[in-house]
Formats: structure tokens, C-alpha cells, sequence
């Protein structure tokens, strides 16, 4: 039985870790590389650092960063915000980072998933989808959340699936930070929509949640930023309840 994954996210901005409530009111949650090599110690299966600005300002991610944070850690991480072509996932890979996210620019240009796929490997490129349910319809938004879609998330899912991502990354808007669970039922359609690993992302507020996004969600790994950032959850605590709990966990 494959092992499910827990994913601290660092979100980035001008080069501090931050974390808001449904995409919006920010606050500092400290330093990238410090918080990550707290958390290769701790436990975490994976790290992502997503450039949350990065594409509303028209630049691509820091490789400063990235260089540090793999001197320092030796879990892998992946990196994104701000990847619009091929060199620029070049970039971040030849600095360090296992593998590139793409969002925003792979909407705009589908064909830009193939191109990293075929460049580099499907094992190297995750697409990551921040959708919102509106009128019990999951739209696909842009740029941070800023910018709504019509596209359909499990259409798009679908799509980045047959163009070569290895892997999805999917936040619901609708749960980010609210911290009361991960969106399980559009998870679990996710998971019958596309045959490569899902990974979740908002709504982590408990234990229980991690519990019931693998067993009613059906996701491949979850991610959650505040409360490991601000350490209302033990990673080293919350691998071991959900091991008793007959989810299978990579225990350091």
C-alpha cells in the first residue's frame, strides 16, 4: 500500500512565508528556509513553496531561495508561482527544487504541460488548480484567486491529465484557512476524474480533517500551511494518530 504524503505549503511573498483566510488578509508567518528545515526534521514527506505574487507581478520566482532551502533540506520540494515556459522551470530544477507547479500560465497556454512534460518529465510537473464553488459548480480561478474562470475544475483536471502533469495540486478557495475541513466530495469526484495523484490543499484545521481527506477524499497526499505554521499541529503527532487510524504513513 503506497504511503499518503503531509505537505507543509509556504506560501511567499516578497520573501517571508505568509498565510490569509480565503486568499486575502495575509500575515507573516516567518522565514522559508528556517520553516523548512523545521519541517524536513519534523517529519514532512514534501514541501511546496508557492511565489503567491509572482504571476500578479508579472516575475518569476526567486532562485535565491530555492538555492538555500536545498543546501539545507533533503526531502523533495516543489516550487511555483510565476513558471510560464520552459526556462523558467529550467531554472528552478537546475537550483534545486524536485519538481516545478504551474497554474495560472498553463490556462492561458495548455500546450505549456506538454512542453514541461516532454522537456522534463511528468515525475517533475505539478498543475495546480485554486477553484471556487459557485452556484454548486467548481470554476477555476487565476492569478492568486484574483481572477475567475468559467473552466470547470474537473474538465481542466481531466485535460492537464492527457497533456502530461504528474500530479494535481487542488485548493479549494471555498476552504482555504477556514480551517473547518478539505473540500472531501469534490476530492473524491477528483480522484474518479483522473488516474494520477491528487494532492490537497485547504480547510486543514484538526487531525480528523487529514483523517477524512484520506479516507473520504481519496487524496494521494494533504497540504496545509497555518496550522503547521503556527504549531497548532504536530506533524510528528499527526503521522502516528493517522497511522493507528489504519492510514498508512512514512514515520521518521
Amino acid at each position: 500500500m503506497l504511503t499518503k504524503r503531509i505537505i507543509p505549503c509556504l506560501d511567499i511573498k516578497n520573501g517571508r512565508t505568509v498565510k490569509g483566510v480565503n486568499f486575502v488578509n495575509l500575515r507573516d508567518a516567518g522565514d522559508p528556509v528556517v520553516l523548512a528545515q523545521q519541517y524536513a526534521r519534523q517529519g514532512a514527506d514534501e514541501l511546496v513553496f508557492l511565489d503567491i505574487s509572482a504571476t500578479l507581478e508579472s516575475r518569476g520566482t526567486t532562485c535565491e531561495m530555492v538555492k538555500k532551502v536545498a543546501r539545507e533540506i533533503d526531502i523533495p520540494f516543489t516550487v511555483g508561482g510565476g513558471v510560464k515556459c520552459i526556462d523558467d522551470a529550467s531554472l528552478l530544477l537546475k537550483s534545486g527544487a524536485d519538481k516545478v507547479a504551474v497554474n495560472s500560465a498553463a490556462v492561458k497556454r495548455p500546450e505549456l504541460v506538454q512542453e514541461l512534460s516532454q522537456n522534463f518529465g511528468n515525475q517533475c510537473i505539478v498543475v495546480a488548480i485554486d477553484a471556487k464553488k459557485i452556484n454548486n459548480k467548481w470554476k477555476v480561478h487565476l492569478a492568486g484567486g484574483t481572477i475567475p474562470t468559467d473552466l470547470d475544475l474537473f474538465d481542466w483536471a481531466k485535460q492537464v491529465e492527457t497533456l502530461g502533469a504528474g500530479e494535481i495540486l487542488f485548493t479549494s478557495m471555498n476552504h482555504d484557512g477556514v480551517k473547518t475541513g478539505f473540500a472531501n466530495e469534490a476530492l473524491a469526484q477528483l480522484s474518479k476524474t483522473v488516474n494520477i495523484p491528487i494532492i490537497a490543499s485547504g480547510g486543514a484545521g484538526a487531525i480528523r480533517h487529514f483523517e477524512t481527506v484520506f479516507k473520504d477524499g481519496k487524496a494521494d497526499a494533504a497540504l496545509a500551511a497555518s496550522v503547521f505554521h503556527f504549531g497548532e499541529i504536530s506533524i510528528p503527532k499527526l503521522k502516528k494518530e493517522l497511522q493507528q487510524h489504519h492510514i498508512n504513513m512514512r514515520l521518521s
